[in-house]
């Protein structure tokens, strides 16, 4: 008997071949679109990969932050400190930006990983707070009222306005690409095996010989550091921080928290759906104001309460579609006896 393991199915091939075709035609959008094409592309593609990152932590290493804020706010910052004072070309100060992120996240981690269940989820909340006002306190940063990138470090990014919109798209795609990429390799990976495990049962993972805290480490380090290089990208966009900004729960926590729930948790496909579904949404209803989240909440409540699955797991569940398979396929095949 032959065995063969398998992940890929045809209809992944396909999906693969789609979104390849997509990626290109997005990839010319500085072609076809506007100034505000390009940025409603960005914010897009920022929100997408924080949601990967937070669906990587609460859907398959079981953490649920709502403190992923801190990170945002730790990129968006170290943005500014390796410009403005460290004389950091911004590029490069973006990758930094993600690796102070993933410091930071050491100790962070260090503390928070001692909590449970929702005093977990608080925890992670309050060390968000905690880096907000220790922030505000910062005076060479603006203290409470922020800072903006001055314009010698703006024309470091590009010699134009049109050059630097265009630069900061690919980047903003990129780390888009990125994030969904590093999280389909990780769970296809022996890494993901042990996520997998721990998500089904953490006592049954330990007897099994997996390190329930290293496994969590590093999927928590690693979340860390590509939400601090997104943190970067954000800012590096607006020009403009505060730690009101840079920090804000609503922004970079509750709506992607949102985004991850309506498309799919836990599936790699459903913060694509949810973050689809969240633009459309913002792009309808954003001028109701205070409506506007309302919506957002019952919408987020109804579909915990009929498909807690999601958007997604609703049409992978009833027709068996998979764009980014990570479940392993044991393939027995029989072999013919060469003895006479």
């Amino acid at each position: 008997m032959k065995y063969r393991v398998t992940t890929a199915t045809r209809t992944s091939r396909v999906a693969g071949l789609v979104t390849l075709a997509v990626l290109v035609f997005v990839a010319l959008a500085p072609q076809w679109g506007t100034r505000a094409d390009l940025r409603l592309i960005v914010e897009f593609c920022y929100f997408l990969a924080l949601a990967q990152m937070w669906n990587l932590l609460a859907g398959y290493a079981g953490l649920v932050s709502v403190g992923q804020q801190a990170f945002v706010g730790l990129g968006g910052y170290g943005l500014f400190v390796f410009t403005i004072y460290l004389g950091v070309s911004p590029l490069m100060a973006m990758l930094l930006s993600g690796i102070a992120a993933a410091i930071f996240a050491l100790p962070t981690a260090f503390v928070v990983f001692r909590l449970r269940g929702a005093y977990f989820a608080i925890g992670t909340w309050v060390v968000a707070e905690v880096y907000r006002l220790s922030f505000a306190q910062v005076s060479a940063l603006g203290g409470g009222s922020g800072k903006s990138l001055p314009i010698s470090v703006i024309r470091s990014i590009a010699d134009s306005r049109a050059e630097r919109e265009v630069l900061i798209f690919y980047v903003g795609l990129a780390v888009a690409v990125f994030a969904t990429g590093i999280v389909y390799w990780i769970l296809r990976s022996r890494h993901g095996l042990a996520l997998t495990a721990i998500r089904d049962s953490e006592p049954a993972s330990e007897s099994l010989g997996v390190n329930n805290f290293n496994a969590k480490l590093v999927i928590y380090v690693i979340a860390a550091a590509v939400t601090g290089f997104v943190g970067a990208l954000i800012f590096i966009q607006k020009l403009r921080i505060s730690p009101d900004a840079a920090f804000a729960l609503t922004d970079w926590t509750a709506y992607v928290i949102f985004i991850v729930v309506i498309g799919g948790i836990g599936r790699i496909e459903g913060p694509i759906i949810g973050t689809i579904v969240f633009f459309v949404l913002q792009e309808f209803l954003a001028e109701l104001g205070t409506w506007y989240l309302m919506i957002l909440g019952i919408m987020a409540v109804v579909i915990m309460l009929k498909a807690p699955q999601g958007l997604w797991g609703l049409v992978a569940d009833r027709f068996g579609i998979q764009f980014f398979p990570v479940q392993r396929r044991l393939h027995v095949e029989a072999t013919r006896d060469k003895e006479a």
